[in-house]
């Protein structure tokens, strides 16, 4: 009688822990967005209470750490929720960017984040490439300490323009011209990477990393890709049914006004004010922003 008394028992007792499961995980089958993308160096994975897969980069003194995606896009809206290195994380360089390749003539268009000494503000470096031609950054100190939660970032790109903007907050755009390079024909891979920029990331190189403060560690959740797949050659493209918006996504009044505001609170670097930068003249797109 014992014995059979125990088999309702160990169901259960089954069942209770695959409640408390789905309770801890519960989407986490939807959530593994990082199935999506290739790793390199250390890269931990794990869900948070919510069921959000969160994939944590480390840095240390033999080697840095990313990953990008397995699909390449040709437009598309991009975000990723990220929390950067807490405490002093001079010299190193989080980022978030998308990227047609290596080669003289690649595209890119790159959100990255210079680390700094404690308590510094944090610098975000906004800039496009097309057809190897960049040098088009925009950098601004961000309003709030990325380190001490998550925060979403996004890039919105398509034919007429690129938007960044940060927590739904658009604080630059960079505009199509018909007579100037624009990143229209090559697809991009999405990436994202942590590693050492001593040389440039801190004070223009003068703050280097601090290894005895390493293992630096930025945490990355809730990335979306909602865009144009490329399929083979040719400009081929797989994109969203009913989900397109951003397709035809400009600045609107409301983006006009925190553009505005980001420009006059928060840039601290235009390359379009960089003289030196540019002794012969400026690029073509200055005079028309």
């Amino acid at each position: 009688m014992a014995r059979r008394s125990l088999a309702p028992l160990a169901l259960a007792v089954a069942a209770t822990v695959v409640a408390l499961a789905l309770c801890f995980h519960p989407a986490s089958a939807q959530s593994a967005w990082l199935d999506e993308f290739r790793t390199d160096g250390e890269v931990r994975s794990d869900f948070d209470a919510s069921g959000k897969q969160v994939a944590s980069l480390v840095l240390d003194e033999n080697s840095g750490a990313g990953f990008n995606s397995t699909e390449k896009y040709l437009f598309g809206e991009f975000s990723v929720e990220m929390k950067l290195v807490p405490g002093n994380s001079a010299g190193t360089v989080t980022s978030f960017y998308l990227t047609s390749g290596e080669g003289d003539e690649h595209d890119e268009i790159d959100m990255e984040f210079m680390g700094n000494s404690s308590g510094a503000p944090t610098v975000l470096n906004t800039n496009v490439w097309a057809s190897g031609d960049g040098k088009k950054e925009h950098q601004f100190y961000l309003w709030f300490d990325p380190s001490a939660d998550f925060h979403k970032y996004t890039i919105i790109w398509n034919a007429k323009n690129i938007i960044f903007r940060v927590d739904d907050v658009t604080v630059r755009a960079f505009r199509r011209y018909a007579d100037l390079p624009y990143p229209d024909a090559r697809p991009m891979a999405v990436h994202a990477t942590l590693w050492d920029g001593s040389y440039w990331a801190t004070e223009k190189g003068k703050v280097p990393i601090d290894w005895a403060a390493a293992p630096f560690v930025v945490s990355y959740r809730g990335y979306t890709a909602n865009a144009c797949v490329a399929r083979g050659g040719g400009g081929r493209t797989s994109c969203p049914a009913g989900r397109n918006e951003w397709m035809d996504r400009e600045l609107d009044d409301t983006d006009r006004l925190t553009v505005a505001w980001a420009r006059r609170n928060c840039l601290q670097y235009n390359y379009c004010e960089d003289g030196w930068r540019f002794p012969d003249g400026f690029p073509g797109e200055c005079s028309r922003e």
